[in-house]
């Protein structure tokens, strides 16, 4: 066995503990969380969470920034909200919720936040209207900006070169979980998240990765992207 596989074995065994993976989970909100917020969302002890979030962090997947006499643990980048969403699709969906299957379009299936981009109903939904009025296009496992498209996100205030500049992946394809269909990420899918954040058309709720659609944004998102939510 090489070295490669070894450490993918090691990951692996980071991510299949119970604690760790609903701490992963929790941290998939893009905000910073304590030990101790973490530990009672996984049900143990604090004591036991800072073990394991110490594992985490050594392995590279969390980082950790010390404020007062708290510590404060993100997750280390992108690509491990990435690989979390991923495993999520391999969950199957659940028949019996719906007429049609699937789970259930409520609180986080229907708007939440996959790390720092929109997922569920509604991300899917703004990212099939891009693609249907023809300002982004599917390319292999990403997205770009067509002509039309640059004029568009220009007129929405994006700095679209500011944004491609940006050492991460511009505008990536995300399986989303639920759904069962991409969704817009990387630094593209961001900027859309703060937009819509700053303009008021949708607000992060305390202790969740749901997402509130406010009155005012089904309304801009029907005027600028004719989609109606």
């Amino acid at each position: 066995m090489n070295e490669f596989q070894n450490n993918l074995i090691e990951v692996a065994a980071l991510l299949c503990d119970k604690s760790r993976s609903v701490m992963l989970w929790n941290l998939m909100d893009g905000r910073s969380h304590t030990a101790t917020e973490l530990s009672i969302c996984a049900d143990i002890s604090p004591q036991s969470a800072s073990n394991h979030l110490a594992k985490l962090v050594n392995a590279g997947i969390l980082q950790v920034r010390r404020q007062g006499k708290y510590r404060h643990y993100t997750l280390a980048s992108a690509e491990a909200a990435h690989v979390m969403e991923s495993i999520a699709t391999l969950l199957p969906p659940k028949q019996d919720r719906t007429v049609g299957g699937g789970p259930e379009l409520s609180g986080i299936t229907y708007a939440r936040t996959c790390y720092d981009h929109i997922a569920g109903k509604v991300g899917v939904a703004i990212t099939d209207s891009l693609v249907k009025k023809r300002l982004i296009s599917p390319s292999g496992e990403d997205y770009i900006v067509t002509d039309r498209g640059n004029g568009w996100f220009s007129s929405m205030g994006f700095e679209i070169e500011d944004i491609r500049s940006q050492r991460r992946s511009f505008a990536r394809q995300c399986l989303d979980w639920s759904e069962r269909k991409p969704h817009l990420a990387g630094a593209l899918g961001a900027s859309f998240l703060q937009m819509i954040l700053k303009r008021d058309w949708a607000r992060k709720t305390k202790l969740s990765r749901e997402l509130l659609i406010t009155a005012a944004g089904k309304s801009e998102l029907m005027d600028t992207l004719e989609l109606e939510i």
